[in-house]
């Protein structure tokens, strides 16, 4: 796997609002976030830029919401200087401010890496906008996790089952590569 010169390691919404499974459930991939510091740790090693995504609900009882202590990043990624910082109060990265697709085209950025959390939610929306955009969009799975989500008629996919659909949409819609961090790294 070639990795560009300038590709973009973009994280998203790794915040500590994620941590409270009274209020999300039952999550996958205990190793998400050690997976997403190596990551991290790697992009700035190699003088790529970090872009550092932040779900702000507009809900204000929500962990996410601005004046909850949740709206915080995680340790594994708070002391990364980023070269951009967005904030969003949807799913994709691309619908935050600052205008993450200009501030790529401005750059000349072609390949873009996500990582963070859900899986299923911000991460392959934000996958599959980038691929709809022509972007190159790599997945590393491992450097995402997710929680089991109630649907309709009382059925529940587990994180497990939505980690693997996210893989399943993004490979086979043709929006993006699914990896290993082991293979970024």
């Amino acid at each position: 796997m070639k990795i560009a010169k300038n590709s973009a390691l973009i994280v998203i919404d790794v915040q500590q609002g994620f941590n409270l499974s009274r209020f999300w459930g039952v999550r996958n991939n205990p190793e998400a976030e050690a997976n997403i510091a190596a990551l991290v740790d790697a992009w700035a090693a190699s003088s790529r830029p970090v872009v550092l995504v932040k779900h702000t609900s507009k809900h204000p009882l929500s962990p996410l919401s601005a004046l909850s202590p949740g709206h915080r990043l995680k340790p594994e990624v708070s002391h990364v200087a980023p070269d951009l910082e967005i904030d969003k109060s949807v799913n994709s990265a691309f619908l935050g401010k600052p205008d993450l697709h200009a501030w790529l085209q401005e750059r000349k950025i072609k390949q873009i890496v996500l990582c963070g959390i859900q899986t299923n939610m911000c991460v392959e929306t934000t996958a599959r906008m980038g691929g709809n955009l022509g972007y190159d969009v790599i997945v590393p799975l491992d450097a995402t996790h997710t929680f089991d989500l109630a649907g309709p008629h009382g059925i529940t996919m587990t994180a497990d089952e939505l980690a693997r659909a996210t893989a399943t949409n993004l490979v086979g819609g043709r929006f993006a590569s699914v990896v290993a961090t082991a293979d970024l790294v």
